[in-house]
């Protein structure tokens, strides 16, 4: 029973329609499941979306008409080259996402539904079990700390006995002057003691660079693009 779901519907190689519409169906089903998914973890165009559902029974159609013909399977790859090289890389969920249809389409196009079906439902389901689990994200009181400081302000070590009062770590990542030398801006990377007020803390920090510019936020991570 099992060679018979996830066998190929394709046999001896001759492609019929029976076969070229199950599989465009199964492409197109299982394309609409990946975007629907998509779309309910994280904010996505309706553009991508589309793109999403369609994508597999292109590559499909791809496939079939391929069907071991070398010279056209080289052309086909230099297409599809040309048109990632001319689109600007994105996000690693949408990439991964492209990925996993075009794979869906590859095996719905040698005709094997049942794996493509199945392959779909496994990599979907490991996907929400790692967005909903705390793998790979930083420390919940990670912060990042821009403290503007007058010109003639030693600032060297001048946070050292709050950073210890309020921080488990305190790391100055960047000093860079502004208003044309007359202030500078310092950028710290913190981690929060658990319990801890942040208005306390800016509180005590206004207080000796002369109330000026002060923000404490999460980090911009910019690691998701590929």
């Amino acid at each position: 029973m099992l060679s018979t779901i996830f066998g190929s519907i394709i046999t001896n190689g001759t492609l019929t329609l029976e076969a070229f519409l199950a599989a465009t169906a199964a492409s197109l089903l299982i394309g609409f499941f990946v975007a629907f998914l998509y779309s309910r973890i994280t904010p996505a165009s309706r553009s991508f979306l589309i793109t999403l559902t369609i994508l597999p029974a292109v590559v499909q159609m791809v496939i079939m008409l391929v069907n071991g013909n070398i010279g056209a399977g080289v052309a086909v790859a230099g297409a599809f080259g040309l048109v990632r090289f001319r689109s600007v890389a994105g996000k690693g969920q949408e990439i991964t996402s492209i990925f996993l249809v075009m794979a869906v389409g590859l095996a719905t196009g040698m005709g094997y539904i049942g794996i493509a079906a199945l392959f779909a439902v496994i990599i979907s389901v490991v996907y929400l079990m790692l967005m909903k689990s705390p793998f790979g994200k930083g420390a919940d009181g990670e912060r990042v700390l821009k403290v503007t400081v007058p010109e003639g302000l030693e600032f060297e070590g001048m946070f050292d006995d709050l950073f210890a009062k309020y921080t488990a770590r305190a790391e100055m990542l960047e000093v860079k002057t502004s208003n044309m030398g007359s202030l500078y801006k310092l950028h710290y990377s913190i981690l929060l003691r658990p319990g801890v007020s942040i208005r306390e803390m800016l509180d005590e920090i206004r207080t000796r660079n002369g109330n000026l510019e002060i923000s404490c936020g999460r980090p911009d991570t910019k690691t998701d693009e590929l």
